[in-house]
């Protein structure tokens, strides 16, 4: 095995400790990158393997043996609880204004039982369904042959499941039918129905959180776990029982890009592209601290306002991922520049094609150059794009800047608009296990 130190030692004698770069020869070029290719991304009889989705894998390369020990050391993730009280103090002024509101999503239920409910989430939320848009399509399947949600159906015949959700052209179909077969599976040994899980494990979330975490090939990882319970409270159907508290944020990119925005959430170095990001080991990590800082947020919360706290923190999860990074902290303020007058102004659309200033004045309709975009916070001139968001409206109305603007602090000169990791799947086509090569043989990475 070639350790990190090895393949620095490796490029340091093809430079020979060369004081000028610029005179690197052909030959030492292609040596170079020859060593770079070899340590990352190729590996060779006899590396090793490494146990991750309940399943062993071959190691890709030296670099990945290197990465999963090491990566969370390189990182550093560090949770900054001065950021996090301030972050508390801005949830406590939404909570004051507007109560409980931007805190709980209450989808449509389009008329079934909390029986129905409970049943369709359970079997779907460990396949990527949530939400209300994916709900509507889901329920009105259900409502139109129930039997396509059956245990033993899906026990037996997990495919067809899958295809009568309209997933059959979505990636990993291989994982998506164990989640099926297994989750089904999972009910039937139990001979209960979804919705009689919450008395089986005593009304306790927790308890029941720790159990669908820990079944293996089921497709619940604690993020769908908790997305999954927090649906389930708030919509009134478990309502009554012990240690929602436990529940955290269902981090995904947008509450992971907050936290890394805010600053309540911190690392030594910038992220790496997913391209070195070998099996996910940097998004699993950043994943899990997210979820932490969040927790601390409201931790902090609840201590200096425990009368007005929400229950848990799986509930900061709406307004974090649905209004503050979807809509708020996306680059969605674009600065024009007229061609005829040189005018420039700000709009709330990179669609716009006109001179707004020209238009304004004599209804000339004049071509207008988009010059760049941003995020909003970052211009005093970005309310413009916080009053045109719909969302905002459902969410938190009148508001005209993102809530956290103080915690940030986007205008300074020390502000990064850091972004959040991006995964490549571990298994599937275009997969991290299709992009195996040997080092004698050339070739292998990632597809398109």
């Amino acid at each position: 095995m070639e350790t990190f130190e090895d393949f620095v030692q490796g490029l340091v004698n093809i430079l020979n400790i060369k004081q000028d770069i610029e005179k690197l020869t052909i030959s030492e070029q292609q040596r170079i990158i020859s060593k770079i290719n070899e340590y990352l991304y190729t590996n060779y009889e006899g590396i090793g393997t490494t146990n991750t989705l309940d399943e062993d894998f071959v190691y890709l390369s030296d670099f990945h043996i290197y990465w999963e020990k090491n990566h969370e050391k390189i990182l550093n993730p560090q949770i900054d609880k001065t950021k996090c009280e301030a972050a508390a103090d801005i949830l406590h002024q939404i909570y004051k204004e507007y109560g409980e509101k931007p805190f709980i999503e209450l989808y449509d239920t389009y008329k079934l039982s909390p029986e129905e409910v409970c049943k369709i989430r359970f079997l779907t939320a460990n396949q990527d369904f949530r939400g209300s848009r994916e709900f509507k399509l889901l329920a009105k399947i259900y409502s139109s042959d129930p039997s396509i949600f059956d245990m033993q159906f899906i026990y037996e015949q997990p495919e067809i499941f899958l295809s009568k959700l309209k997933m059959g052209k979505l990636s990993q179909s291989d994982k998506r039918v164990k989640y099926a077969k297994t989750t089904a599976n999972f009910l039937l040994e139990k001979e209960i129905e979804p919705f009689e899980l919450f008395q089986y494990y005593n009304n306790d979330f927790q308890k029941l959180r720790t159990h669908l975490a820990d079944l293996k090939g089921s497709g619940y990882g604690q993020k769908k776990v908790d997305m999954f319970l927090r649906d389930m409270h708030l919509l009134g159907i478990w309502e009554k029982g012990k240690n929602f508290d436990k529940i955290d944020v269902a981090s995904d990119i947008n509450t992971i890009k907050v936290a890394l925005r805010t600053g309540i959430l911190k690392t030594d170095i910038l992220l790496l592209s997913s391209f070195l990001d070998i099996f996910c080991y940097q998004y699993g990590l950043m994943d899990y601290y997210t979820a932490k800082a969040w927790r601390k947020v409201w931790e902090i919360w609840h201590e200096k306002y425990p009368k007005e706290t929400v229950e848990s923190p799986s509930q900061i999860d709406y307004l974090i991922y649905r209004l503050i990074g979807k809509e708020f902290c996306k680059e969605r303020l674009f600065l024009f520049r007229c061609t005829k007058y040189n005018h420039e102004f700000f709009w709330h659309t990179g669609r716009n094609k006109t001179c707004q200033i020209c238009y304004k004045k004599d209804k000339k309709r004049i071509f207008a150059k988009l010059i760049f975009r941003d995020l909003p916070c970052k211009f005093k001139e970005g309310k413009i794009a916080i009053i045109k968001n719909n969302v905002r409206d459902v969410i938190l109305p009148n508001i005209e800047e993102c809530p956290f603007i103080s915690v940030c602090n986007p205008r300074e000169d020390s502000f990064k608009k850091l972004n959040p990791p991006k995964s490549i799947s571990i298994l599937g086509r275009t997969g991290w296990t299709t992009a195996y090569t040997k080092k004698d043989e050339g070739g292998g990475g990632l597809m398109a």
